[in-house]
């Protein structure tokens, strides 16, 4: 969406504002709620406050007006009380997430409560969705679909690994990532390595256990908007649940996703070209630990080769 401004409000018509100041995942498994908005109040400016580097995320989801940058909870939104006419918490249940919403003394505010009680162990989709429905606001939690950016895909219907993760717990072994690349290239596909700035060293090292060229290592070199082009072209997406993989789902290509301390219940992929591999008897749960979760080291290399190999193989995957 081109025209999405980064800025607040522009005081120009109603504002409908949305807290979710998280990462690209957790924007991905609310766009069904913010496509929800945009249908439900088609006249508003929907702002979304969320951290700026998402920017070129938020474009692509095309029910976002504005993004206000909003790093996290810490301080209150740079918006005058009674400016927003409706907000929304996305973002959670805290007090953190609720005193900044209920500081904006919006019109009208959308979030769990006495209507809609907050429920653990449902999807993060489905909460979403189910907010806004609850609240006169039909909603689909299996609306997740983006654009694809209007740049050139430097790797058309390549392979990709995604050796990234914010924490330790979501980190799979480097050497079962560089089998896996060795696997896929042994099967005739481009493999590309993608990742953050912080993910290089990991990414040249899988390239350089796989035998994989160094054009193409894509991490710490790819922006948000290449790296999406990416995914929504690729034949078959590997990785930790991750962004990616909400990317994967986004576009629809086919993706196995490595679950350590997150359920799939609760983050896994919609239905579709999927597959999502765990042991949920040892997960340990710890999101922030830096050590890899035991549920995700129950999954082989040999484990996601197949299951790569299972979707490649199906007529309606690209390849």
């Amino acid at each position: 969406m081109p025209g999405m401004r980064i800025s607040p409000p522009s005081g120009t018509r109603p504002a409908v504002l949305a807290l979710r100041a998280l990462k690209l995942g957790d924007l991905l498994v609310a766009v069904p709620a913010l496509h929800a908005l945009r249908r439900g109040f088609p006249e508003h400016e929907i702002v979304f406050a969320a951290p700026g580097w998402l920017e070129p995320i938020a474009r692509l989801v095309g029910s976002i007006d504005t993004l206000l940058p909003t790093p996290g909870l810490d301080a209150p939104l740079p918006i005058d009380p009674g400016t927003v006419d409706v907000a929304v918490n996305l973002h959670g249940n805290g007090p953190e997430s609720r005193a900044i919403i209920d500081a904006l003394a919006a019109r009208r505010t959308i979030a769990h409560g006495g209507r809609v009680p907050w429920r653990d162990g449902i999807h993060e989709r489905e909460r979403w969705a189910s907010l806004l429905s609850g609240h006169g606001i039909p909603a689909d939690p299996l609306d997740v679909a983006i654009a694809v950016p209007r740049l050139r895909n430097p790797a058309p219907g390549a392979a990709v690994v995604h050796v990234g993760a914010f924490y330790g717990a979501r980190q799979w072994p480097v050497a079962r990532f560089a089998e896996l690349a060795r696997a896929l290239l042994d099967d005739g596909l481009r493999v590309v390595v993608t990742g953050g700035s912080a993910d290089e060293a990991r990414a040249r090292r899988v390239a350089e256990l796989a035998g994989i060229p160094e054009d193409d290592v894509l991490a710490g070199r790819a922006g948000l908007d290449e790296f999406a082009a990416v995914i929504a072209g690729a034949a078959i997406v590997c990785t930790a649940d991750t962004g990616a993989a909400h990317l994967a789902s986004a576009y629809g290509t086919p993706s196995v996703v490595v679950f350590g301390p997150a359920p799939v219940e609760e983050w896994g992929p919609p239905p579709g070209p999927h597959i999502a591999l765990t042991d949920a008897s040892v997960r340990r749960g710890d999101a922030f630990a830096a050590e890899p979760d035991p549920a995700l080291l129950a999954v082989t290399a040999p484990d996601v080769i197949r299951a790569a190999r299972t979707l490649l193989r199906r007529p309606e995957v690209r390849a």
